[in-house]
């Protein structure tokens, strides 16, 4: 063979087998994706605490390539009605509010307003039930290694990483402790205080009258004022490829437990040994007090049997840059990094409680009929009787009548009674 054709076969491509370029393929889509191990506990006192596991979803129906998971707690509040109603509606809600035929990106992009939509239009819902039950809600997305987190209330999600970090993905809605959420009440024709007891002596949290809750956001409670809103604070996480656990749980845990100390008491256990050891921790230091759940899941890489433990005093030098923001010129350098340094990187974070902030100026027009859809029931309507999200409420000559999204009528009252622009619930049905 002449120096000429060894120098051809040498340039010539390497042939692969179609079997082992598929099998490629697979393994790369494995490693791409990490693996959800969860375990769920609970430990029932008034038995109005739900939950919501649902491993198995897909973007697209029938393509495995596309699925996602959601967790999610509904702690009731006087009657299980609310939180049984959120459980088996929320999530329908919130993807009916996503676009169709969008890719992965575009869907991730979509998901933290459709879910302001979802749990909107699950109050609406609950309250044309004429029922006075409300709950919280804590409502989990894992796609991929991308953590989307939708709460009202106090019940909360924390996230472990392999630093030893743990990290609040939700915010708690508790008039005791949130002053900006106090002022948002008083300010929409509520009132805060404590109890009175014979005597002029008040006890206990402060509440919100009428009605009496501790809370401030929440889904049902048909019997106290719109000021209570159901449109929830979103977190949008990437995590490293180095995974994480997610701890969700109920306030008997919270009560109980700080956020470090929950994560600390079961860290290097599988997930569904996790949740016990969380539960069985809170009980031992406060006693069943209230209903306690807590499901536990770990993102973990694919192929690992469980998240392990890693030691404090190993704990990475650049542990406290925890939460990392998108850069828009960030390369594949910075990327690298993160993942390589467990950085959590921050993709979106809002907790406004006025509608026209969370749904933006988008809206959705049937190309074919040429109706519009209002951003919080999907229901079409004709451009005559569409209402913008940011106009006034009497359509005032300084008000925006055509700025989109746009809400139906029911849909448009809502958002002027929570924002104290008309009576309350309480008012119109007394």
């Amino acid at each position: 063979m002449s120096s000429r054709e060894v120098l051809r076969m040498k340039s010539r491509p390497t042939l692969v087998p179609l079997g082992t370029l598929i099998g490629r393929e697979l393994r790369s889509e494995k490693l791409e994706k990490p693996t959800i191990k969860y375990g769920q506990a609970a430990l029932a006192k008034k038995g109005e605490d739900y939950f919501l596991i649902k491993a198995d979803c897909q973007r697209v129906p029938g393509n495995p390539s596309t699925s996602f998971s959601v967790f999610a707690i509904f702690d009731g509040h006087n009657g299980i009605s609310a939180a049984i109603f959120a459980k088996e509606n929320l999530l329908n809600n919130v993807l009916s509010a996503i676009p169709q035929g969008i890719d992965r990106e575009e869907w991730l992009q979509a998901l933290p307003r459709a879910l302001v939509a979802g749990f909107v239009k699950t109050d609406i819902e609950f309250q044309q039930k004429g029922e006075t039950s409300g709950t919280t809600v804590t409502f989990v997305v894992i796609d991929g290694w991308t953590v989307t987190v939708a709460s009202v209330g106090d019940s909360r999600c924390i996230l472990d990483t392999q630093v030893c970090v743990v990290s609040l993905l939700t915010v708690d809605h508790r008039l005791e402790e949130n002053e900006e959420e106090r002022e948002r009440v008083t300010a929409s024709g509520g009132e805060v205080g404590r109890l009175n007891i014979f005597g002029g002596h008040e006890v206990g949290p402060l509440r919100c009258w009428p009605g009496g809750l501790c809370l401030s956001r929440s889904i049902g409670d048909t019997d106290v004022g719109e000021f209570i809103v159901p449109i929830p604070h979103v977190k949008q996480v990437k995590l490293s490829n180095a995974g994480g656990r997610l701890i969700i749980a109920s306030d008997g845990i919270w009560d109980a437990l700080s956020s470090d100390i929950a994560a600390q008491s079961c860290r290097g256990l599988p997930a569904e040994l996790a949740a016990k050891l969380v539960v069985k921790e809170a009980l031992r230091s406060r006693g069943l007090k209230d209903d306690t759940t807590c499901l536990v899941v770990d993102i973990i890489p694919f192929d690992h049997p469980v998240l392990p433990p890693t030691p404090r005093k190993k704990q990475h030098p650049l542990s406290s840059l925890i939460f990392g923001k998108r850069s828009q010129n960030s390369g594949n350098k910075t990327k690298n990094k993160l993942s390589v340094v467990g950085v959590v990187e921050e993709l979106f974070e809002e907790g406004s409680a006025m509608l026209a902030e969370r749904l933006g100026k988008n809206f959705s027009l049937n190309s074919n009929s040429g109706l519009l859809r209002c951003a919080v029931c999907q229901a079409d309507q004709s451009p005559i009787d569409g209402l913008s999200v940011n106009s006034g409420p009497y359509f005032s000559p300084s008000s925006k009548p055509w700025e989109g999204p746009f809400l139906c009528a029911s849909c448009r009252k809502k958002k002027d009674a929570m924002e104290g622009k008309t009576p309350s619930r309480r008012t119109m049905t007394a």
